[in-house]
């Protein structure tokens, strides 16, 4: 009796087993322990991809034998793609190492190089040895007829590398949710590109022009007509999402004025890059290296004011800039080097606003401070310079034979300057309880729920243009460093036009662990002790007890 109830037992043990395999062979399902949740998709991901109807192909070129910190960037993009893989099998990879065959190394790292692939260039010396590798942290996404590169690396000016690797694992969801919008969704939104004020040119703005287009359907608008028909302006402005004024130079009309503020007044979105002093950089290199800063009245004053916010007439000054490349030396010894200029504020972000989280420093150059004043709208600051900053008044002599004096650095003392400004609520218009400019149909004198970005430097979206050919917009040709002035640019055009389930992606928090790299050097032979000689020295020990135990055991 006890037998067959042990064979009973037996069977049905291996019966339970059978059904359980059947069951999880047939059911699959991962779940997410971790405490950031980073292995979990966003449902705006998971809706990118929910109607794929032809493969969506990614080519990863982050593949081959790394240093530890892009290990764990290649390990993370792997479980990235593997959790868009699991909601769609429309998306197939290729996990691809341009520089492992020596006969076509320089050949990928060419073709990648040109089609804007910047290889990472990672020197290490922590062996006593200098070597270099090449690493493409890159990949290329396809569907249908279109290709375009995703970043897996946020690189930075100011931060380490194990940082830098840290802020590209908390974006690599957004960076590929991103890449897909571009490829799946069709543009809705449309943006009008103010003219008609002295904006800047369309070549001086054309990457940040490529940079939106993907996303929006782009076109220009000129208030000129405002003169003959205001209203048939204001009627054709409104069928925008979104106006960006890049640089006006012209001030605005009263009817100009009017038409904007009813543009608001009915939920439009607007970017203002604007200013308050005129100077360039440019103006500065000629035979005395001097210019002069003026005022510029745009006639928008009682236009921000009314709204919140105060761009004043005079210029920040920031110890912590951007280098002017200047010639040093005399004849033929002269030689350009890298100065200070106080002129070009590095605005920090703010880290807790889904616009700026992550930013890389913003480059500035001749900004204006923006004052926030009392009223209903809710204001955030998204850009500000340094503690060590100061301000100068309009109009003034500015000099590049200066730059070479070292500053007074006491001076420096009144803080953070504001220098771009997000407004958002319900807005009151400027010619409430005022006679109106022009007769409007359906005239509001409070705004639905809306929002506008304040920016105190049209230079902010100006890309350099060398021999008739724009570069990209943030990029320094004198220094070759980048800064963040297209992804924030791009984030907050995003951001107006309610993008905010990609921008909620950014802002997804996800602590990652690194080893200190100095600690590990200086304890690398305690380390390997401990993991080598001491489990020897250990089962040596233990041996050596059993037999002695053994022995006496059976001695007697």
């Amino acid at each position: 009796m006890k037998k067959n109830k042990t064979i009973l037992y037996i069977v049905a043990i291996i019966i339970g087993l059978i059904i359980v395999n059947a069951i999880s062979s047939s059911v699959y399902q991962r779940f997410d322990l971790t405490k950031d949740h980073r292995y979990t998709l966003s449902d705006v991901s998971k809706s990118l991809i929910s109607d794929l109807d032809s493969p969506l192909i990614i080519d990863v070129f982050l593949e081959g034998d790394f240093p530890s910190e892009f290990r764990l960037l290649q390990t993370e993009v792997k479980q990235m793609v593997e959790e868009f893989q699991q909601e769609s099998n429309q998306i197939f990879v290729n996990y691809i190492d341009p520089v492992k065959d020596e006969a076509t190394r320089q050949q990928y790292i060419e073709e990648l190089t040109n089609a804007g692939l910047e290889p990472y260039i990672n020197t290490d010396n922590s062996t006593g040895k200098v070597t270099q590798d090449i690493i493409f942290p890159w990949a290329f996404a396809s569907y249908k007829d279109q290709t375009l590169k995703i970043p897996l690396l946020k690189r930075s000016i100011t931060l380490g590398l194990p940082e830098q690797i840290n802020n590209s694992v908390q974006s690599l969801e957004y960076a590929f949710a991103d890449g897909f919008r571009k490829l799946v969704k069709a543009k809705e939104k449309k943006i009008a590109i103010l003219k008609g004020n002295g904006q800047l040119d369309d070549i001086y703005i054309a990457d940040f022009l490529k940079t939106i287009k993907p996303y929006y359907n782009l076109a220009q608008f000129t208030l000129d007509s405002v003169a003959t028909n205001p209203q048939g302006t204001l009627e054709n402005l409104e069928q925008y999402d979104l106006i960006v004024s890049a640089k006006p130079s012209i001030a605005f009309s009263e009817n100009e004025k009017l038409v904007l503020d009813q543009y608001t007044m009915n939920g439009g979105k607007s970017l203002w890059l604007t200013e308050s002093v005129v100077m360039d950089k440019d103006s500065l290199y000629n035979a005395t290296g001097t210019g002069v800063s003026i005022l510029r009245d745009l006639k928008l004053n009682d236009f921000f004011f009314q709204y919140g916010v105060r761009v004043n007439p005079t210029l920040v000054k920031d110890l912590y800039s951007a280098p002017i490349m200047l010639s040093i030396g005399e004849g033929s010894q002269a030689q350009m080097q890298p100065i200070q200029w106080q002129y070009s504020p590095l605005a920090a972000s703010n880290p807790n606003h889904a616009i700026t989280k992550n930013l890389n420093l913003v480059k500035f150059d001749f900004a204006s401070p923006i004052d926030t004043l009392k009223n209903n709208i809710k204001k955030s600051i998204l850009l500000q310079s340094s503690p060590k900053s100061k301000i100068e008044g309009a109009p003034t002599t500015i000099s590049l034979a200066n730059v070479t004096q070292a500053p007074d650095e006491a001076s420096y003392n009144l803080g953070p300057q504001n220098l771009a400004v997000l407004l958002e609520g319900e807005f009151t218009s400027v010619y409430d309880k005022r006679v109106l400019p022009f007769k409007v149909k359906n005239y509001k004198s409070k705004s639905t729920a809306t929002k506008m970005v304040v920016i105190s430097d049209g230079n902010v979206a100006k890309n350099e243009v060398i021999k008739n050919r724009p570069l990209e917009l943030g990029f320094d040709q004198m220094t070759g460093k980048s800064f963040g002035n297209k992804e924030f640019l791009l984030n907050t055009v995003n951001y107006l036009l309610d993008d905010t389930g990609l921008i909620n992606i950014r802002a997804k928090e996800i602590k990652v662990a690194f080893l200190d790299a100095d600690k590990v050097k200086e304890s690398k032979g305690t380390w390997q002790f401990i993991n080598i000689a001491l489990p020897i020295i250990l089962l040596g020990l233990f041996g050596f007890a059993f037999n002695y135990l053994r022995k006496r055991k059976y001695a007697s």
